[in-house]
């Protein structure tokens, strides 16, 4: 059956069914463990490619090339992420919600895992940035069908007036994947100093991805399948075409569903990835400055992701995503202005407050997204939306990167590229509410 036309009303089985709270509580904290380990896996290699690959896999006498080839290897992975939306999307709409999570999970598990065993340059040559790069487009065709899915499974499965509520919890994945990655790399750093750190300590958190995978596995067996996919099952009404429907159908949708995504993400990228790098080669901070600032910033983000999702449930999706982008927009400047004083106090402040804030329109960001599109292209249609936002995202490090050594390593770069993409996030939940599926009890 075709896809409804963008902004009609979703008339399939949402409206029907009876929400048990208590499988719609366990079912988002199985999504939450679920993208808590993806972000983990993902958020190693963006501290790594700040950190470590430029040295181990990229050799240069110039740190600018060896980190652009760093980031351009981080940034292949944004880039595989759509194809693996466009697939396990597709898959996810057609099979179901709970199948493709569990295949996902394990192709992010498995390569982060051999990710750390992989033979540097110094050991096997060209071979070793050419692995990396196959690894990392493996990893992220996995994440390309992951966060979609946990989001997606949280939200079909709760109230309609608590969605914001339970689709904020998987985002909370992502300050959990970044403490854990962090304090992982912290932990190291602290247990076998530098020197040993950059030889092998930075491999220990990720072969550590392995024993999480089979935690995470376990919990996400006890997932429950999406009632509103199941009801499509039985009924014989899942959509046999649902790219072809997502693209023809529902393009506005997407365009401004990547708008309101972008702040999330490529925000998200820019005040831990790229200040990592920028804060340890240009301004010469220790390492452990940075990646405290990066533990606390995002131990913040938790509460600001809380918060924010309970904000959504009481105004709607797209105020949050509005007045949120308007706050980071506002903090843009004073933020990086904080980072380049120096002064650690400040550094981890600015750290803290970016994150915190570009959280806020991230928190609902699942919510909206679900909201664009009816059930039978869901799936498809919040994985291409959220990962070709991705994709952009990907490559801001990269772009900050060159900026800054193209401007005298001044710190301004980074702060434009913020401002314009928090500007974009704000414009888009302008569009929201008048592209969104219209369903009783919802607040856009």
């Amino acid at each position: 059956m075709a896809s409804t036309v963008s902004g009609a009303t979703d008339l399939g089985p949402a409206a029907e069914r009876v929400v048990d709270e208590g499988v719609t509580r366990k079912v988002a904290l199985a999504a939450l463990v679920g993208t808590a380990l993806e972000w983990y896996d993902f958020f190693l290699f963006t501290t790594a490619a700040a950190l470590v690959f430029n040295a181990q896999y990229f050799v240069s006498q110039d740190p600018f090339i060896a980190a652009m080839g760093s980031f351009a290897t981080l940034a292949v992975g944004f880039v595989a992420r759509p194809i693996g939306g466009f697939i396990f999307g597709a898959l996810g709409d057609k099979v179901g919600r709970k199948k493709i999570l569990m295949v996902t999970i394990v192709g992010i598990g498995v390569v982060t895992g051999l990710i750390g065993l992989l033979p540097n340059y110094l050991t096997i040559g060209l071979a070793a940035p050419i692995l990396l790069v196959a690894l990392r487009i493996v990893q992220g065709l996995a994440v390309g069908g992951e966060w979609s899915g946990a989001v997606i499974i949280a939200v079909e499965n709760a109230p309609v007036a608590k969605r914001a509520r339970y689709a904020a919890l998987p985002q909370i994945g992502s300050p959990i994947g970044t403490i854990l990655s962090s304090g992982g790399f912290f932990g190291m750093l602290y247990l076998v100093g530098q020197t040993n750190f950059e030889a092998w300590g930075w491999r220990i958190p990720f072969v550590a991805a392995i024993p999480l995978l089979a935690v995470s596995l376990w919990i996400r067996s006890k997932l429950s399948e999406s009632p509103e996919f199941e009801a499509l099952m039985e009924s014989g009404e899942t959509e046999h075409a649902p790219i072809r429907g997502v693209l023809k159908n529902s393009w506005r949708q997407i365009l401004v569903g990547m708008c309101s995504a972008l702040l999330g993400i490529g925000g998200f990228y820019l005040i831990t990835s790229f200040v990592v790098f920028y804060g340890t080669k240009v301004l010469k901070l220790p390492t452990e400055l940075l990646l405290l600032g990066s533990l606390l910033a995002a131990t913040f983000e938790i509460f600001a992701l809380i918060w924010a999702g309970r904000m959504g449930e009481k105004f709607g999706a797209s105020k949050v995503i509005l007045w949120g982008g308007v706050a980071s927009a506002l903090v843009a400047v004073p933020v990086f202005l904080a980072i380049d004083t120096r002064n650690p106090v400040l550094v981890v402040l600015g750290m803290i407050i970016g994150v915190a804030v570009l959280s806020i329109p991230y928190a609902v960001s699942g919510t909206a997204l679900t909201a664009l599109f009816n059930t039978r292209v869901r799936y498809t249609g919040v994985a291409i939306t959220s990962n070709t936002a991705g994709v952009i995202s990907g490559f801001v490090p990269l772009v900050a990167t060159a900026l800054v050594a193209a401007n005298g390593n001044s710190f301004w770069p980074g702060a434009a590229i913020l401002l314009v993409v928090s500007i974009l996030t704000a414009l888009s939940g302008l569009f929201l509410p008048g592209l969104s599926i219209k369903e009783k009890g919802m607040k856009h």
